[in-house]
C-alpha cells in the first residue's frame, strides 16, 4: 500500500481479500444493507474502512466476523488474501451437532428430509398403486 493510504472502500477490500469473485457482487453487498462495519449498517459501497475495523457479512448460508488486519495493494493468490483479515466467525455446526444442540434447548424438531405429509405428487403416486381414488372405478 502506497504510503499515507490508510483506508479504502469496503467493496475494493471484500474483492482483494477474495470474499467475493467480482468487485460488482462485492459492491452489491455493500449495497443490500445486510452488511456491517463495527456494528453499524452500511447501505453504500463507497464506504472507507481502515485497519481495525469489523466487518460481519453473509457469505453463502453463513454469516463472516472478520477483522482487518491489512488493507492489501491487489488481488493476489488466496495466501496472500488471508494475511488481509482475522477470522473470528463463529463455528459452523454439521446437522448431527444442530440435531443435539436443537434437542438439548427443547426447541422443534428437525425432520429427515423426506420425512413428514406427503407432496401431491408422492400421494397421488400411492393413490395409483392403491387402485384408490381414479376414475377407473366410475361405471
Amino acid at each position: 500500500m502506497a504510503l499515507g493510504v490508510l483506508k479504502i472502500r469496503a467493496d475494493k477490500w471484500l474483492w482483494q481479500a477474495r470474499f467475493s469473485k467480482t468487485r460488482t457482487l462485492a459492491s452489491k453487498l455493500c449495497r443490500s444493507g445486510k452488511m456491517r462495519v463495527n456494528g453499524v449498517r452500511v447501505t453504500k459501497a463507497s464506504i472507507t474502512i481502515v485497519i481495525g475495523d469489523v466487518l460481519t457479512f453473509p457469505q453463502e448460508r453463513n454469516i463472516r466476523v472478520v477483522e482487518l488486519l491489512a488493507l492489501g495493494e491487489r488481488r493476489g493468490p488466496a495466501s496472500e488474501a488471508q494475511a488481509l483479515y482475522d477470522d473470528q466467525s463463529p463455528a459452523v455446526l454439521s446437522v448431527p451437532e444442530a440435531r443435539k444442540l436443537a434437542a438439548q434447548s427443547g426447541a422443534v424438531a428437525i425432520r429427515d428430509a423426506g420425512a413428514g405429509r406427503p407432496t401431491k405428487a408422492e400421494r397421488r403416486a400411492t393413490e395409483k398403486l392403491k387402485g384408490e381414488g381414479g376414475l377407473d372405478f366410475i361405471i
